[in-house]
Formats: structure tokens, sequence, C-alpha cells
């Protein structure tokens, strides 16, 4: 079968063929039919990923959209590795298997699945969101940031305030439901008092896709806010911008802080393939939008060193499909 292979860490994966998996018993068999780039299979294909710790050949993917045996839809997350999503079959137990609604296409579904529950997860498994509450998305310009604006909107939230580098890219989260938008990289005198303002009012969760310096500033101006111990549920989810912070200690003895992540290992697997079966369900009704480009999957070499933030690359694995 035609597969994404992973031959040596830190090399891009190539097109190539491998024997198809051999189902044990109770497996799910999926014919795969769209998966998705995201950052966590990035960071694993490089070996940077905290959760890596494939046995090499491997193939690339974590998640996908495909059909059992009995034409089900069904998305699927931790194919039996070295199978990953991003070949012409896998095979996944089925507590990692959730349907696809109707209403919802196989494409849009691999799009929306990882980046979408990165923030479901955040805001309900870990942060525990009550409808009204105030959040923060530090790192809104990408494309699982943008999600996570429309995500907390879905769920509750009374004002969500964005953070980013992309002037342009910020003016648009206010049509997805952010009230607040706030340009990272400017003066770093300036962008505290404005987060410190921000903070005075009432922030309640931060969901922090970028680590580095930008959560310092959020973390710092925080505690300098103070609100007379009011909870800041901080929720670590992406650290695109830096894997260290430097965090003085008295910071958190100073403020009501709650520093957490969300992840493999904050969230078990089970859990989040449940989550990812409610994001999904919500797609349609509650409008979420991601940008994506579908790319057939003969053209993969050149498509993943393409591969960006600003659009999801979802390969289309319906063609040419074959059982060799």
């Amino acid at each position: 079968m035609k597969a994404a292979i992973v031959s040596v860490i830190g090399c891009e994966p190539a097109l190539g063929e491998i024997a198809p998996p051999i189902p044990f018993f109770g497996e799910n068999w999926i014919k795969v039919t769209a998966a998705a780039i995201s950052r966590v299979t990035k960071a694993r294909v490089s070996g940077a990923h905290y959760s890596a710790n494939e046995v090499l050949p491997f193939v690339v993917g974590i998640d996908g959209v495909g059909r059992l045996d009995d034409g089900r839809r069904v998305y699927f997350g931790l194919p039996r590795s070295p199978f990953g999503s991003m070949a012409e079959f896998v095979v996944s137990a089925p507590r990692f298997c959730v349907p696809i609604p109707d209403d919802l296409d196989d494409f849009t579904a691999a799009a929306v699945a990882n980046p979408g529950v990165s923030s479901w997860a955040a805001l309900t498994a870990r942060a525990h969101l009550q409808p009204g509450e105030t959040v923060l998305i530090n790192g809104a310009t990408g494309t699982a940031g943008r999600l996570a604006v429309q995500v907390a909107k879905w769920l509750g939230a009374g004002k969500i305030i964005a953070t980013g580098r992309n002037p342009i890219a910020l003016g648009e989260i206010k049509h997805v439901g952010a009230v607040t938008a706030i340009q990272l990289g400017t003066d770093p005198a300036s962008l505290e008092r404005r987060l410190v303002d921000e903070f005075e009012e009432g922030v309640d969760i931060v969901i922090d896709y970028l680590w580095g310096k930008s959560a310092e500033c959020l973390l710092s101006a925080a505690a300098k806010a103070g609100c007379n111990g009011r909870p800041l549920r901080f929720v670590q989810v992406g650290s695109v911008s830096g894997s260290q912070i430097d965090l003085p200690g008295a910071l958190l003895r100073a403020s009501a802080i709650e520093l957490m992540g969300c992840g493999i290992g904050s969230v078990t697997v089970e859990k989040l393939v449940e989550l990812t079966g409610d994001v999904l369900r919500a797609t349609t009704p509650g409008n979420l939008d991601i940008n994506f480009r579908k790319v057939p999957f003969a053209d993969f070499d050149r498509a993943w060193p393409k591969d960006d933030s600003t659009s999801r690359t979802v390969f289309d694995l319906t063609q040419g499909a074959t059982w060799a």
C-alpha cells in the first residue's frame, strides 16, 4: 500500500510502499480517506514531541478519517504503530474511533479534529469553563488558535480576548468571536500595560498556544493585576514561540494563577478521542470554520514542506487505494 514513511528522525517523510497492517483480534481495519498534517505529527517526525517514541521506519500521522469494513465513517486516533494515518489502510482500537456525523464531510472532519480538540479539551477537561467566563487565547492567528476562539464562543465564553502577531489576521479574528484583539511583538512595556488592564478587568482562563516570551508577559501581567486572589486558569497547549520560559517562583506566590497543561498525558487518549467526537458533532451547528487545502495523496512529497500555520493540509486518499 502507499504510505508516507519516515526512515530517519529529523528528515522529511516520503511517499513509498509498505505492506499493509494485519489487524489483531478486535481491532478496526480502516480504509483511510483523509488525514491532515498537524503540529504534533510534524514534531514527532522531527523527534521533538514529548510523546515521540517511534521505531524506524514508521508511517506519519496520529489521526484521520476513514471507513470500516461495513462502510461506516469514523474518525480514528493513534493507529497501531508503526502504521500512521497517512497510508491507505490502518488498524486502530475501537476505543480510539468515533463516528463522523452525517452532516460533516471527511476532509473537514480531518482538518478540524486535531486543532479543535486542543482547545475543546483545554477548556472542558482542564480549565472547566463556566458559561460567561472570559477566555484569552494566546496565539489566536494560527489555524488552531483561530478555531479556539470559535470553540470558546460555542462552549459559552462570555468574552474572548485574542493575541497574535499578524495584525490582519487579528482583525479577522473579531469576525469569529473575539471581542478584543491584542498584537504581540509591540513595545514590551506598552504590551504589558495593555495586558494588565485586561487582567484587572477580569480574565478567567488563558489558553496558550505559544509559550516563550509572550507567555512570560501574560503571566507577569496577570500577577501584577492581582485581582484579589481571583483564580486564573492558565492552560499550556503549544510551544510555537519557545519550549522554555523564565518563571520566577514569587510570581506564583503573589498570585492565584493555576498553571496546567493539556495534551497526551494530562488527558487520557480515550478522553481526547471522546472529546474529538464532541468537536465533530459541534462543527456544523457551531459553524466551526477552519482554513484547509485538500491535496491528492500522490502529491505528498511536494505538499509536506509547504504546510504552514495559515491553512491545514488535508490529504485525499480516496483515489487509487489498493489492497496490494
